[in-house]
């Protein structure tokens, strides 16, 4: 494609659109505890076959209020939050140290779906991240050291050469158990405050619920308009 058809295929956006008619979302339907609609909804995406239904768009703001988004692989959820692993040095880690507050969101395309979180963030325990990382493949773990996430590298040579080093470092205990998990590299869990989950309709008419904690910590279930 040429660099001016490739400008003129944009200048059609306006004109892209979609009637969603899938499926629906009712109060009546959908489940008292967002917790478990969610497990609902991503079961039904993992058994749909939707590509990489694992897959969140992690929003963080930093000091200086701007917001950055980026994806990242949700690797646990129960009633105590939603959990994925990173470096704690990168850019996402710094701004979470900075402000806990966070949003996930998750776009099943194929099921016409969204689901939006919201809440606070923490670390999670040493046993949690030290038992994740031992069940990543032996590349990935050498990988968690060779990358210095979110800095500037002259070029891909760099992360080469680095999981070289480290690779060669660990040979004893590759053998073994493999690395030790980097003391700047484990998992963060968010504690959600405030869920929606969005399902497509015809004429943009969609559905939205949404599930805030009340005073009492028991979830209020309330239809927005879309």
């Amino acid at each position: 494609m040429t660099e001016t058809n490739a400008s003129n295929d944009l200048k059609n956006l306006q004109n892209l659109r979609k009637s969603y008619e899938s499926a629906e979302l009712s109060e009546s339907d959908s489940l008292a505890n967002p917790q478990d609609q969610f497990a609902l909804w991503l079961k039904q995406a993992i058994d749909g076959k939707v590509p990489e239904p694992n897959a969140m768009t992690l929003a963080t703001v930093a000091s200086n209020l701007r917001p950055s988004t980026r994806v990242v692989l949700i690797k646990g959820c129960d009633e105590r939050g939603i959990v994925w692993y990173t470096n704690f040095d990168s850019r996402k880690g710094n701004e979470i140290a900075g402000n806990p507050y966070a949003a996930l969101q998750f776009h099943w395309v194929e099921l016409e779906r969204v689901v939006r979180i919201e809440g606070i963030v923490e670390k999670v325990s040493d046993e949690e991240s030290d038992a994740y990382y031992q069940s990543r493949p032996m590349d990935s773990r050498i990988g968690a050291w060779a990358s210095p996430q979110s800095q500037v590298i002259a070029n891909r040579g760099v992360l080469v050469a680095n999981a070289a080093k480290y690779g060669a470092q660990f040979l004893p205990t590759l053998l073994k158990n493999g690395p030790p998990r980097p003391p700047n590299w484990g998992g963060y869990r968010l504690k959600p405050d405030s869920w929606q989950f969005w399902q497509g309709r015809p004429s943009r008419l969609h559905d939205r619920l949404r599930y805030t904690l009340d005073a009492q910590g028991a979830w209020i279930r309330e239809r927005l308009a879309p």
